[in-house]
């Protein structure tokens, strides 16, 4: 195996709050029935053929092929409240991504890391939602988000790319990322994948591949 010269972490579930305890706080935010909000990504998210990916609706918002406006209106249309009220489309996304909270164990690792001479990357699909970008210029080397390159996770091409705009050849990077479908396709590629799961676990694995403590 190549020296592991680079870390490319994801930013939502990795470096906030887990994604499921946001969507919850959303739809109890909002008074809107999440299983009806599980039923539609179970739809749209599923196991696609290569055809129908190019049409779903998630995929084509990671992939900036679609305004925000229009996924806000398909996507409120398959929703439901608790009383029986339409689910306001305008603002949606914004409202289902406010809950997210910095979590700050695995950024403080991404500095440790690139103060250590480690190279820095994120890499995170985007639902069309303004990132918190105060600081990144300083903790990362390269950001790529998905909307603004045109390719989402987990497919192959956007992982070559991460590590190309670090100047990495894929084995050469470790990946962390919440959802495992992602990891595998990180690893796919090249990549040694790291499923987070919680802080303590990453930043164990992180530690034990690099060889160097990333806890302040």
């Amino acid at each position: 195996m190549s020296e592991l010269r680079a870390l490319i972490v994801d930013y939502g579930g990795v470096l906030t709050s887990s994604l499921q305890d946001t969507m919850t706080a959303w739809c109890d935010a909002d008074s809107i029935d999440y299983e009806d909000f599980r039923a539609a990504m179970k739809d749209w998210l599923g196991t696609p053929s290569d055809g129908q990916a190019v049409t779903n609706p998630v995929h084509a918002l990671e992939r900036g092929e679609i305004e925000v406006a229009d996924f806000e209106r398909e996507l409120a249309a398959r929703l439901t409240t608790h009383d029986g009220r339409p689910v306001e489309a305008e603002g949606l996304l914004a409202r289902m991504f406010t809950g997210f909270s910095p979590q700050p164990p695995i950024a403080q690792a991404v500095r440790l890391a690139k103060q250590a001479g480690v190279t820095t990357g994120l890499l995170s699909n985007s639902w069309g939602n303004d990132y918190p970008r105060e600081g990144w210029t300083e903790m990362f080397d390269d950001v790529v988000i998905s909307g603004e390159v045109g390719i989402r996770k987990p497919d192959p091409e956007i992982f070559t790319l991460a590590a190309q705009r670090l100047g990495m050849a894929p084995a050469q990077c470790v990946f962390v990322d919440d959802l495992a479908p992602n990891v595998r396709g990180a690893v796919e590629v090249g990549m040694v994948g790291v499923h987070h799961v919680t802080p303590e676990q990453t930043l164990d694995e992180l530690e034990a591949l690099f060889g160097i403590p990333l806890r302040g």
